[in-house]
Order: C-alpha cells, then sequence, then structure tokens
C-alpha cells in the first residue's frame, strides 16, 4: 500500500491557504458561500450506494466528460469535482439539461493539503477514482492509494516541459505515476511519456474531447436569429474567439473580401466578452451585449457569454482565433461539430492533434496570414457548396469517434 508521498515536501501551513482562498474569493475566483468546500468540508451527504469520484480542473475538462456521464449505468452515483467558478456555472446548467441532477453531485476540489483531503475523502467514501487529464495532486493521489481505491487517470496529458519536470525527482514521480491503476492517455505520445515515468497499465485509446458534446443554443434566440441571418445570399462569416491585436487583422480581411461582397457582415465574438466594448469602438460597430441586431453589412459584435454555440449554428464560415494575432490557438473542435468550414492561423501549439486530424480529413485550412485568412473567407463565400463539404467532412470525423465514452464508462463501472 503506497505511503503518503507529500507530506514531507509541502511546508504550506493551512492558515496561509486559507488566506488565499478568501484572497481569490475577492477577486471572483472563488465562491465564498462555498469555501469551505476547499478545505474538504462537505456541503451535501453521502448518497447511498456505489460512488465514482471524478474530478477535472476546469470548463474544457468538465465538457469533456459529459459523454461519459451520460453513457455510466444509473445505479452508479458521481462526485463531481471541480476547481473553478465557471466550470461550477457550467456543471449546474448542463447536468439538468442532460437529466442527470439525481445522481451527480457537483463539489469544489479541496486544495492538496494533507488535513484537507483526508476529510474530504471521509465524508465522501469514494468506491473509485479518476481524475482528468493533468491533475496529478499528490495528497490526493497519495491518500486514495491508501485507502485502496481503484485509481484511474482519464484522458491523460504529459507535455514534454512537463515530462523533463517530473524526471528531476524520478522517485517521487514513480512513486505518484506509478499509483494510478491504469492511466488512458490522449495520445501515443503522451501514453509513451507516463510510460517512461513509471505508469503501469497505460493505453491510448483516444482523446475524450474529441467526444464532447456540441456547444448548447438557446432554441429561441436561435430561431430569432436564423430569420435574420440565414438567407443562403448573404455574404456573411465568423471570427471566433478573438483576442486582442487579432480584431484589426480581421478589419482587414473584412475589407479584401468586402471588395467582392460589398454586403459582407463579419460578426466577431471575442474571447473574453468584457472587450466587446473596445472592439466595437476601434470597428464603429454594434454590439449584441447591448441588444443591437446585427446590421445589413460591416461588423456585429457578439460580446456575450456563453453564446457561441448559438453563432456556430448560424454561420458555417469560420475562423477561429488566438491563431494570428496571439499564439496557442483555440479549440476548432468546437464548430467542427457543429459542420462549419474552418480556418485557423499557424499559432495552434494548444490544439496540435485536433487541427492534425481535422486538416488530415479536409474539414480545416490552416492559413499562413492575413492575405491568406481573406482568400479563403472568400473562397468559401463564392463556392458555398465547397464550405459545405469542407463542414460536412470535420462533422464526420468527430462523429467517428463517438464510440469512447461508452467504453470507458464501462470501465470506470466495474471498478466501483
Amino acid at each position: 500500500m503506497m505511503q503518503p508521498i507529500w507530506s514531507g515536501l509541502t511546508t504550506i501551513a493551512t492558515p496561509a491557504l486559507r488566506w488565499a482562498l478568501l484572497l481569490r474569493a475577492r477577486r471572483g475566483k472563488e465562491l465564498l458561500a462555498r469555501l469551505p468546500e476547499r478545505r474538504g468540508l462537505a456541503s451535501l451527504p453521502r448518497p447511498s450506494g456505489k460512488l465514482l469520484w471524478l474530478h477535472a480542473a476546469s470548463v474544457g475538462e468538465t465538457i469533456s466528460l459529459l459523454p461519459l456521464l451520460r453513457a455510466l449505468p444509473a445505479h452508479i452515483h458521481v462526485l463531481f469535482t471541480t476547481g473553478t467558478v465557471t466550470s461550477a456555472a457550467m456543471i449546474a446548467e448542463r447536468i439538468p439539461a442532460l437529466g442527470l441532477a439525481d445522481r451527480v453531485i457537483h463539489q469544489f476540489a479541496p486544495l492538496d493539503a494533507h488535513r484537507w483531503v483526508r476529510r474530504f475523502l471521509d465524508h465522501w467514501r469514494p468506491d473509485a477514482v479518476a481524475f482528468v487529464e493533468s491533475e496529478l495532486w499528490p495528497n490526493m493521489i497519495a491518500q486514495c492509494a491508501a485507502r485502496g481505491r481503484p485509481l484511474m487517470l482519464l484522458n491523460g496529458r504529459m507535455s514534454e516541459r512537463s515530462m523533463r519536470g517530473w524526471q528531476r525527482v524520478p522517485r517521487f514521480a514513480r512513486r505518484l505515476i506509478g499509483a494510478f491503476d491504469r492511466i488512458w492517455a490522449q495520445s501515443d505520445v503522451d501514453a509513451a511519456r507516463f510510460h517512461k515515468l513509471g505508469g503501469r497499465r497505460v493505453e491510448s485509446p483516444g482523446n475524450l474531447k474529441f467526444c464532447a458534446d456540441p456547444l448548447p443554443a438557446d432554441a429561441q434566440a436561435l430561431a430569432s436569429l436564423q430569420a435574420v441571418l440565414q438567407d443562403p445570399s448573404r455574404p456573411i462569416w465568423l471570427a471566433a474567439s478573438t483576442h486582442q491585436g487579432e480584431e484589426e487583422i480581421i478589419a482587414r480581411v473584412h475589407a479584401r473580401v468586402a471588395v467582392e461582397f460589398p454586403d459582407l457582415l463579419t460578426i466577431i465574438v471575442p474571447r473574453h466578452p468584457g472587450r466587446g466594448g473596445e472592439i466595437a469602438a476601434l470597428l464603429h460597430a454594434p454590439q449584441r451585449s447591448q441588444n443591437a441586431p446585427p446590421p445589413d453589412r460591416g461588423f456585429w459584435i457578439a460580446d456575450t457569454m456563453g453564446e457561441l454555440g448559438l453563432f456556430y449554428r448560424l454561420v458555417r464560415v469560420v475562423f477561429v482565433g488566438k491563431s494570428l494575432g496571439a499564439t496557442g490557438g483555440q479549440n476548432p473542435l468546437e464548430p467542427a461539430r457543429l459542420g462549419c468550414a474552418i480556418a485557423i492561423g499557424p499559432a495552434t501549439a494548444n490544439f496540435t492533434e485536433a487541427v492534425a486530424l481535422l486538416r488530415k480529413a479536409g474539414g480545416l485550412a490552416v492559413v499562413p496570414d492575413e492575405a491568406g485568412l481573406a482568400a479563403w473567407v472568400a473562397l468559401m463565400l463564392r463556392e458555398p457548396d465547397l464550405a459545405a463539404a469542407m463542414g460536412e467532412a470535420a462533422r464526420a470525423t468527430l462523429d467517428q469517434k463517438q464510440a469512447l465514452p461508452a467504453r470507458l464508462a464501462r470501465i470506470l463501472a466495474d471498478s466501483c
């Protein structure tokens, strides 16, 4: 049985952690009323019967687990922990919509202090535990293993940089990574890194993020905007999840394309809606957050929270941002699930595997610069059948991945 591996390494006193939590709450990064959960104090009773504990860091990881939750058998209750306010809000909305409110409980994860983790586990007594992606918290892992609970890592992710860091403490890494009974990695590369660090029973069945549900959309808002925007003859495209500096590029792209399509409408959905005012001032454009309808041509700033799924259903020609004027890229899988033709800039380090998959299928184009994006948008507007074929290729590629959540759900259920 694994012995505690973190107690000799942490020197942070719990009073300091308490102050840190209060400061985070003041900045809106914690919910004050639920801070006790971060100290391992449960706000709800443990349900009777089998209980699976799933822990995900934030929104992206949480979304990837929703199909798996739906595939679990009805007799399994799930304790779902996350670490961010945004993920908690998303769970509060999505779990009831999936009909799972009676068997999925959300709590904030305890911080990785020995006493707080112990208190958390004493209350919840999970029958099996699965962490997601790169959530490698030593106290959580050690105490779950010490209690003899089946411990698994779902959709495991290990970057080259992280692996080099763990290799500086090889004995610690072997004990930590080796504590997992099973590791399902996102890719063969991730699997090889976990294996090198001491992982056992490491597999790479696929990436759960390829199997996530489509982003939701309000049906009434969709119907209202469809009546305005979905005219087949209307030239319209979407710049999604843009970051600072990219809106100027989008404006110049618009000017290039508008030479051929003078009635062009460009919809911009900034990654951070709070920037909507400055973008609107820059482009002299109306804002959705101010209840302004889309104009006949020009720009419309869709700076509302949680409506990206709405616009991916309305507009089929999509540029995904943080890839031209910024670096790292945003998620191209979200428009792919909804059959959009997708372009993305060259800076896609955060989504290398997804970009490669969609590009190989013919559902995504990588444009090198402003001129390349303008040429692609004009081509998609000029040849709508080509845009439709790209969108269908993207959607079909992800549809082929849909068996993975059910397979992992069966294994998790058998572990309880």
